[in-house]
């Protein structure tokens, strides 16, 4: 088998549903298969899986084990000569996997490989391609110095910088929300770190393949949208790990003196404390229209119902969509796609296409009871069942 791909989840059902239909797509040409590891949610993700995917394999935790250690799960059960390790907040295009396998089947001295990450609104996810925090990197990231200093390489390392968005290269470390690599390898390196609850466990592993001499790599050619606020709620717990997390990669794999550390660990408050404020749901415009991209015009009826306001229905007729007259005249409308007739690639390239231009976007997932997405990269999302 190519390729076994591990979606760890915890109560983002809707998420899940819409990841793992663009995964049976995005497989349709690859020999592989797909492990949803649950770790204890507390809504009906299992019975999700359990009624509408029955042929994939679904592990089910009693509890939250964390990061770490359900995807170890996953990938002990798994038989792929490649893994992808995945969250549930995302949604890979039809061609994902086929490029990704394409490209590590000619690499020499393949470690991991990351790709690129859009948010909910379109725009790129700069963690997608990043450098090894060591403190110099993480005193950069933290003062906002790759901001005000972004051609000098000393203060551009943590997102690795030297690389463009649209250009593919190597880089040190890559982001847990989707990491390809030989399955081998992965269990050279023991898997992730299990005492690790979460947050750096991503960061630890792809600094464990490096230190194996291995290359990891960003590649560009395929975009994944990863809604990104869905999988962590950024609260004062997302604060105490995410300092638990930071203390325990420098703990394993640096020493520094008591000064800097005391430093860094004010540095990380302040820093997760920014995290914890941004990650507040910002207040949002409602938007001023609706425009359903579908074959289906009886939906229209149903989307009015539930959001009150009228909808108007635009059959799809492909990208050129994006370029009409029609776009540049509702500023400010929420574009809803309906994923029977606009394939996941389609969708991903609409949201990058038409980013930053005043439009937000929901996608219906085909077979779906519900509408799915989110404005930006701190909050958590919207979910809306329609029938």
């Amino acid at each position: 088998m190519q390729l076994s791909v591990i979606i760890l989840n915890y109560s983002v059902r809707f998420f899940l549903e819409q990841c793992v239909l663009s995964v049976q797509k995005a497989l349709e040409n690859v020999e592989g298969e797909i492990i949803v590891v649950d770790n204890g949610s507390f809504d009906d993700s299992c019975t999700m899986m359990h009624t509408r995917f029955p042929e994939v394999k679904l592990i089910q935790n009693t509890k939250n084990l964390g990061f770490p250690k359900g995807n170890n799960i996953g990938v002990a059960a798994a038989k792929g000569n490649y893994i992808c390790i995945l969250n549930p907040d995302t949604v890979v295009a039809e061609d994902t996997f086929e490029k990704v396998l394409n490209f590590a089947k000619t690499q020499e001295n393949l470690g991991i490989v990351g790709v690129k990450l859009i948010d909910g609104s379109g725009n790129f996810l700069p963690e997608s391609k990043r450098g090894v925090p060591t403190p110099w990197v993480a005193f950069t990231k933290v003062m906002g110095l790759y901001r005000w200093f972004p051609t000098v390489s000393i203060f551009t390392k943590y997102y690795a910088q030297h690389l463009r968005p649209d250009q593919t290269g190597k880089v040190d470390i890559l982001v847990g929300a989707f990491m390809f690599l030989p399955r081998e390898l992965y269990l050279e390196v023991g898997g992730f770190d299990e005492n690790c609850f979460m947050y750096s466990d991503d960061i630890d592993l792809s600094y464990q393949v490096l230190q194996k001499g291995k290359d990891n790599f960003y590649f560009h050619q395929t975009t994944v949208l990863h809604y990104k606020g869905e999988s962590t709620i950024k609260d004062g717990i997302y604060m105490k790990r995410f300092q638990e997390a930071m203390r325990f990669f420098y703990q394993k794999h640096f020493k520094v003196s008591f000064f800097f550390e005391t430093f860094m660990q004010l540095g990380i408050f302040f820093f997760s404390l920014f995290k914890t404020l941004q990650g507040k749901t910002m207040n949002q415009k409602e938007p001023n229209t609706y425009l359903l991209y579908s074959s289906n015009e009886k939906l229209v009826k149903e989307l009015q119902l539930v959001l009150g306001k009228k909808v108007l229905f635009q059959p799809y007729e492909g990208e050129k969509m994006v370029n009409s007259c029609l776009f540049k005249r509702k500023h400010g409308a929420e574009i809803i796609l309906d994923n029977e007739v606009v394939s996941f690639k389609e969708c991903i390239v609409i949201l990058e296409l038409l980013k930053n231009q005043g439009f937000t976007f929901k996608i219906i997932p085909k077979s779906s009871n519900f509408l799915i997405g989110s404005n930006n990269n701190n909050e958590r999302g919207m979910i809306l069942k329609i029938r």
